[in-house]
């Protein structure tokens, strides 16, 4: 819907802003404003008033953009609808995206209002105790450990404990990677949102049988399997917004079903691009799609020949991505060279990986 300003007089037809305001629903400052920012150029500009003239088919483009602007889109996605307004398909799958968004934004702003109400709470006792099978709580740790080094000052080495609505989540990442698993857990007490050290989550790794009592406060936290108690102090740090990270797959997504160690053993063989990242040697993986939808282990010259085509990772994480999934089938999500590369377990959304790609 971009047009030249050119002074096209008063060909008949063109509507003043004023009728396409009051058509579309948007006000004149605002059409102004989406004309500066180009999602929808006036047709004309009379070049002595500087009025602007505008086609009966951008008054349709004027009253999507007020239903975009109405459910919160941003700009530069109001423009890509504005643009491909002669394809609906491609501005319903749109439409479609946002309201993901928008629904799992909801998901979060009622977590966070059951926080807020536990905090007008006026029982002294703010602990949160969670009671859980031990192996459920060993196999969720150990589907993010890998993740939990840490990075440097601005995210210690631990896990992020979230305890809500009978659910434990546990989060770990050091920027290059982030690793999410949940599992049920009786939820009793305010819900939490607690950062433990890795030293407590090793230990709590290693228990296996039985039940298992999580005690979470901002102070300290503890854990009771049978008659083995660990104890530890919680870090205090504003743990990045990880659910902002997990946008929903669009339809431009490939999904490449794999078996772990089919898949181990041929990165194994496959050829491998040396980097160097703060003095420190890894070794990258890159990944493409061969001629049947398959996953294909590409070579460097392919990456250089046609870097969109493909997604670079650091091989040691894609490994440990591998080992957190499990054995048997994964599913890998390739969204293009600059999106994260997802690791999947089919048939279960709360657990999975993501790796920040490699630039060529």
């Amino acid at each position: 819907m971009k047009s030249d300003k050119r002074e096209l007089g008063l060909r008949p037809g063109l509507r003043a802003i004023g009728e396409v305001a009051r058509a579309s629903g948007l006000s004149v400052s605002a059409l102004r404003f989406y004309d500066g920012a180009g999602v929808l150029v006036p047709a004309a500009v009379d070049r002595a008033t500087g009025y602007r003239r505008y086609t009966a088919d951008q008054i349709r483009a004027a009253r999507l953009i007020a239903g975009l602007r109405r459910v919160g889109m941003p700009v530069a996605e109001i423009a890509e609808a504005v643009q491909d307004l002669e394809n609906p398909d491609s501005v319903r799958r749109k439409l479609d995206l946002h309201l993901a968004r928008l629904e799992a934004g909801l998901a979060d702003a009622r977590r966070e209002i059951v926080r807020l109400h536990s905090l007008l709470d006026l029982e002294d006792d703010l602990t949160t105790r969670l009671t859980l099978p031990a192996a459920d709580l060993s196999a969720v740790l150990g589907a993010v450990r890998f993740a939990a080094a840490g990075a440097g000052d601005v995210i210690p080495a631990g896990v992020l404990f979230e305890a809500v609505e009978g659910v434990l989540t546990v989060v770990a990442t050091d920027r290059y990677r982030l690793a999410v698993a949940a599992t049920p857990a009786e939820v009793a007490g305010a819900a939490a949102r607690i950062f433990v050290p890795l030293t407590f989550v090793e230990s709590l790794c290693e228990l296996r049988s039985g039940s298992v009592t999580l005690n979470l406060t901002a102070e300290r936290v503890s854990a009771r399997a049978g008659d083995l108690v660990v104890e530890d102090k919680p870090i205090d740090i504003d743990f990045p917004d990880y659910r902002r990270l997990l946008s929903p797959a669009g339809p431009e997504t490939r999904r490449v079903p794999v078996d772990a160690a089919d898949l181990r053993e041929r990165l194994a063989a496959a050829p491998v691009v040396a980097r160097e990242h703060d003095g420190s040697a890894y070794r990258v993986s890159i990944l493409g799609l061969d001629p049947s939808g398959g996953l294909h282990l590409a070579a460097e010259s392919e990456w250089a020949a046609d870097a969109t085509a493909h997604v670079a990772v650091n091989r040691e994480f894609l490994l440990q991505a591998l080992d957190a999934g499990g054995a048997g089938q994964l599913v890998l999500e390739l969204d293009g060279p600059f999106h994260p590369l997802a690791v999947r377990v089919p048939g279960d959304e709360t657990r999975f990986s993501i790796l920040m790609p490699v630039r060529h």
